[in-house]
């Protein structure tokens, strides 16, 4: 009863220090978020690319830190298929063919169809994308792409607390052919899913709900929540990003790849990543995750705030 009470206490005493609403500007190519005159986070509708190569959409960059500082990288040379908060995978089969690589871009775009705002609920705002994924490798008897497969992705801002602030992310896919497959790299590190690309400083440290994590080569099994802190604040105060895994995922808790320097942070779904599992036609797969944007948590808070996610 006590460790309730005390969860409810700090939510009430975190949700107090919420100042001003989030706004959503919803334009032709990006929607922006912001709190007051502060930037939070542009969502990607329109393609981008570099030089005519890379071309995607439907990611999130920039992200910005509290204090107003980008977070995220895109096109980062040392993999320009890199791009801020970003979900996709390398295998895309149907029945037994390839239909293109979603992590590497390679004969494979998203369309995205539209984005609205949700109704208002409180002082955090929410938009819905509806997006299609297309190959071509994959038409139809007048050879147009056929839609792979059906993407709903709900992203929810909320204003900022005492030093952190939350992001939503649910992603929710449904196949639009039979037998649509999906999966991670095709090796013993099996990336793919949800990820996250950011600076990356000599002074980063990852945290779980076990403590300390060192990065290897391969999955590591840390728990449902992973921090990444460095000094990314105003006059190098510490600062970082916190990935929470809804206890409600496919396959939870997820194993996680991470990376010190020149490449992102991943979520890894499924696992292992080698070998795809089937999206079903019927019955959509959704994957949860809540970024915490935060000014230097305590792990002890981290797993406070990902307990309350869990029963949401």
């Amino acid at each position: 009863m006590r460790y309730f009470i005390s969860i409810f206490l700090f939510l009430c005493l975190e949700n107090n220090a919420q100042s001003q609403s989030v706004s959503v500007q919803i334009q032709d190519n990006v929607v922006l978020f912001k709190e007051g005159k502060d930037s939070i986070l542009c969502y990607q509708i329109a393609n981008k690319d570099l030089n005519g190569k890379h071309k995607r959409s439907n990611y999130i960059h920039p992200l910005y830190t509290l204090d107003g500082k980008i977070l995220t990288e895109d096109f980062p040379s040392d993999h320009p298929h890199h791009r801020g908060i970003f979900w996709a995978w390398h295998q895309l089969h149907i029945g037994d063919k390839q239909i293109g690589d979603g992590w590497e871009i390679k004969d494979f775009k998203w369309q995205v169809l539209s984005v609205k705002e949700l109704k208002k609920k409180g002082k955090q705002r929410s938009i819905k994308a509806n997006v299609v994924w297309k190959s071509p490798l994959w038409l139809d008897d007048n050879g147009n792409e056929k839609p792979l497969v059906t993407e709903y992705t709900t992203i929810t801002v909320y204003p900022k607390a005492k030093n952190y602030r939350q992001i939503d992310i649910e992603i929710s896919l449904i196949a639009e052919e039979p037998n649509m497959r999906i999966g991670g790299s095709d090796d013993k590190k099996g990336y793919g899913g949800f990820s996250t690309r950011i600076r990356l400083g000599e002074d980063i440290a990852f945290t779980s709900a076990i403590g300390s994590i060192k990065p290897e080569q391969l999955p590591i099994k840390a728990g449902g929540w992973m921090d990444i802190s460095e000094s990314l604040g105003l006059k190098d105060s510490l600062a970082g990003i916190s990935i929470l895994s809804h206890p409600n995922n496919p396959g939870y808790p997820n194993p996680w790849i991470l990376r010190s320097k020149a490449s992102m942070q991943n979520a890894v779904y499924p696992y292992p990543g080698a070998k795809p599992v089937i999206l079903s036609d019927v019955e959509p797969t959704l994957l949860r995750y809540r970024l915490l944007i935060h000014k230097g948590l305590k792990a002890s808070e981290i797993s406070t705030l990902h307990t309350h996610y869990g029963k949401m």
